[in-house]
């Protein structure tokens, strides 16, 4: 059934356009260079003193890896280049979405991308050939399976899927799989790839043999994936593009009649199986929004139409172009998106020139029941991102356990991991401190595959260049 403009506009006239409705999830986060909305006051109480949230300013680390908060440590899980695969071979680099699952004896099973793009040549360390696990010779990405110990401590690595490229994000599936993204649109004889790329496969990190032959799950659409998630009531697949020119699409997957997900089943789909559509945003007016970033206020809620795309596979038009002006709403680096609260998180990295409003990261949240997407953080242009403090340019993020989300920071300058809570607040986590720059102009790469161990003791993160990947361990509590 679709959410016609008339219906939410009746639905909103109360609330007024901008102002979230009855029943919504509350704002996610503020902070220094953000806008969020604030928590009222009842009326005749006696103000309460807030206890801060976090755990406390960042301590610098004498290794020069990791600051954190004091009481926390971290170990060094997989290193680029040092640390070793089963097979005897360094550990693939540009680490990027994760994901973890339990394993064997207590142990966690973590996913892990290697965001290569392009030739093997290009890359020091890609990710290894392993037989019966290769979709593509010549394509240089993957991902590796990484199983760690109780306290995070590292056990073994194993190839997960190897011959795909630009794997960055991806979604951890409710029957225990990974569905990792190429965010690339490479054809066979483009940038040396021998066959063509830009889909999502599956990877099980229980059943190595489940992942003989790979082959691509092409009825979710060939464009720049980032990530996707599950919604484990109706099994709808929700994917988010990182691309411009024009800016990305918010995509939903709807499954035929009578599928029924489990492992491996995504596999043995047609091409053309179910409804692959992208997104149609409009206000409680009835207006059309094109582009996510005219939401300027936190509370905003837009009303959510899908609209179907001609051609999945985009033989000859990329999908995001298959779409005239006013047929589907954009958004810039659509990047992370992790489902919790009944819905799904979704992030806009950023905003410049190629969108109408700039902005250095938006926080979204979709509810397939009442077909609304609300935004729920918005960071204006940080101005001055070398300075430390200011958060901006959120990408992956994570549901905590313990209230919130977890945010790994992908802007310009200082980088940072950040707690974002409910009730307009945020703190930090971690602050990369690992220069791969010079003295004179210092470089951080961004945190990526933020994930929490399915216990909630330990958070996992990675620092994408050179590829490593940390368990944060501490005194966590309820925030």
């Amino acid at each position: 059934m679709t959410l016609s403009r008339r219906d939410f506009a009746k639905r909103s006239a109360v609330a007024g356009a901008g102002v979230a409705l009855t029943g919504s999830v509350g704002v996610l986060a503020s902070a220094p260079g953000a806008l969020a909305g604030s928590v009222p006051e009842q009326r005749g109480a006696r103000p309460r003193p807030a206890r801060p949230p976090g755990y406390g300013p960042l301590v610098r680390d004498p290794k020069g890896l990791l600051a954190l908060p004091a009481g926390f440590s971290y170990r060094v899980v997989t290193r680029a280049g040092v640390t070793k695969l089963e097979s005897g071979e360094p550990t693939p680099s540009n680490h990027d979405g994760t994901a973890a699952f339990e394993g064997p004896r207590g142990t966690t099973l973590l996913v892990n991308n290697h965001e290569l793009k392009g030739p093997r040549a290009g890359w020091k360390y890609p990710v290894p050939l392993t037989e019966g696990l290769v979709y593509d010779p010549a394509a240089s990405g993957g991902c590796t399976v990484v199983e760690v110990s109780h306290d995070g401590a590292h056990v073994t690595e194993w190839v997960g899927i190897a011959g795909t490229s630009t794997n960055c994000a991806g979604g951890a599936t409710p029957w225990g799989t990974w569905l990792t993204c190429e965010e690339t649109e490479d054809k066979a004889g483009q940038n040396g790839m021998t066959k063509t790329h830009g889909y999502v496969f599956e990877v099980d990190p229980h059943d190595r043999r489940a992942g003989r032959d790979p082959k691509p799950v092409k009825a979710l659409g060939r464009y720049a994936h980032e990530a996707v998630v599950t919604d484990p009531a109706r099994g709808h697949l929700y994917l988010t593009e990182d691309a411009a020119g024009p800016n990305g699409l918010f995509y939903r997957w709807t499954p035929p009649a009578g599928f029924r997900h489990g492992r491996g089943r995504l596999r043995t789909l047609a091409d053309d199986a179910g409804r692959l559509q992208a997104f149609k945003c409009f206000d409680s007016g009835g207006r059309f929004v094109d582009d996510l970033s005219r939401a300027t206020r936190p509370g905003t809620v837009y009303g959510v139409d899908w609209v179907d795309v001609p051609d999945r596979d985009a033989a000859s038009v990329s999908v995001r172009k298959q779409f005239k002006d006013g047929g589907v709403t954009r958004a810039r680096k659509l990047e992370g998106m992790w489902w919790g609260d009944g819905g799904a998180y979704v992030v806009s990295s950023y905003a410049r020139e190629e969108s109408p409003v700039q902005h250095d990261g938006q926080v979204w949240f979709y509810d397939p029941r009442r077909r609304t997407l609300t935004l729920k953080v918005r960071f204006g242009v940080n101005k001055d991102p070398e300075r430390d403090g200011a958060f901006d340019g959120p990408d992956n993020i994570t549901v905590s356990p313990h209230g919130g989300l977890v945010v790994a920071e992908d802007g310009e300058g200082v980088q940072h991991l950040f707690g974002a809570l409910d009730d307009g607040r945020t703190y930090p986590v971690a602050r990369n401190e690992l220069n791969i720059g010079t003295a004179q102009k210092p470089e951080y790469s961004e945190f990526t595959g933020v994930t929490f161990s399915p216990d909630g003791r330990t958070l996992f993160a990675n620092i994408q260049e050179p590829g490593i990947m940390l368990a944060i361990t501490g005194p966590w509590r309820r925030q």
